[in-house]
């Protein structure tokens, strides 16, 4: 596809996106819709004539050369290991161990924030893995679902797209040495961190929302929803997934360290850190030479 200045236009394929998830309640189809908008408004603009086929066939087009099946891979396997440390009881066995030491509903969200910033290899393994450790916690608090989504939520791709070694890292780094403003993806990437507002806004907005017991709209509803004991039964949940009562907490530290130190390894060695190219022999360099995705799947398998 050759490139098309179309302005103002180029608003309208999020917006419509954005707006029909809201309305419907359904994301795949609101984002092929916006998707599909883009090519209308690219055939236009092309003056390609055909606007129903050729529109259609662009978008297809894109999102199959888009796919990359390392990260679809890399969630499948992700999602076993989530389902694996339930089941083995290392989330329980957490949950029992920091009950004991987490004494106030404050105290729970913050910690809740806080692993989610110390998890920042990826935002979907943040996400999986915070959720589901920290539940049984804030569950005990009567923090409502809703509000533990928030604060993983907002914790996960802010914190990701700032920390220097992770997935979101490598991707924009990459983006962003297309410019050829600097030496390195990896040096790209670090100037752009204090200019992330959206990211540090976010993470501070986390901080305000646990300190503060900040609660408004649906949100505040939720909260009084969970206060009369409206959360869902956690042991019957447990049951249901077969979780062993045996389980301690290595059963959850070992392969989450694992992981996150396979994560690591990959990274520099699909940078080439390893390699026989001395460009690639520095920290700093290899991460910004690395794949991501290719080294979340390696670090998965491990």
């Amino acid at each position: 596809m050759d490139p098309f200045d179309a302005g103002w236009l180029s608003l309208l394929p999020p917006i419509i996106a954005i707006t029909l998830a809201l309305i419907t309640k359904e994301v795949i189809s609101s984002l092929f819709l916006g998707i599909l908008s883009g090519t209308v408004i690219y055939c236009l603009g092309m003056g390609t004539g055909d606007l129903i086929i050729k529109p259609v066939e662009i978008a297809f087009t894109t999102m199959v050369n888009k796919v990359d099946f390392n990260i679809i891979i890399f969630c499948t396997l992700l999602g076993a290991l989530v389902f694996t440390i339930s089941r083995a009881g290392g989330t329980r066995a957490y949950g029992n161990w920091a009950t004991k030491r987490i004494k106030s509903k404050r105290v729970a969200m913050l910690s809740t924030g806080g692993l989610g910033a110390f998890i920042f290899i990826d935002d979907y393994f943040n996400c999986l893995t915070v959720g589901t450790v920290m539940r049984p916690v804030t569950d005990r608090y009567k923090i409502s679902r809703a509000k533990l989504a928030y604060i993983i939520d907002a914790t996960a791709a802010p914190i990701c797209i700032i920390a220097p070694i992770s997935s979101w890292a490598a991707a924009v780094g990459s983006n962003l040495k297309a410019t050829g403003a600097f030496e390195s993806d990896f040096a790209a990437f670090v100037a752009t961190i204090p200019y992330n507002f959206y990211a540090l806004f976010s993470i501070i907005m986390v901080v305000m929302v646990c300190l503060g017991n900040f609660d408004f709209g649906p949100m505040r509803k939720a909260e009084l929803r969970a206060q009369q004991g409206e959360l869902g039964n956690v042991d019957a949940e447990q049951a249901e997934l077969g979780t062993s009562a045996k389980g301690s907490l290595i059963d959850m530290l070992l392969p989450i360290g694992s992981l996150i130190f396979f994560a690591v390894v990959a990274l520099l060695y699909s940078g080439g850190y390893w390699g026989s190219d001395p460009a690639y022999h520095t920290l700093a360099a290899a991460f910004g030479n690395s794949s991501a995705s290719k080294a979340l799947v390696w670090a998965s398998f491990g």
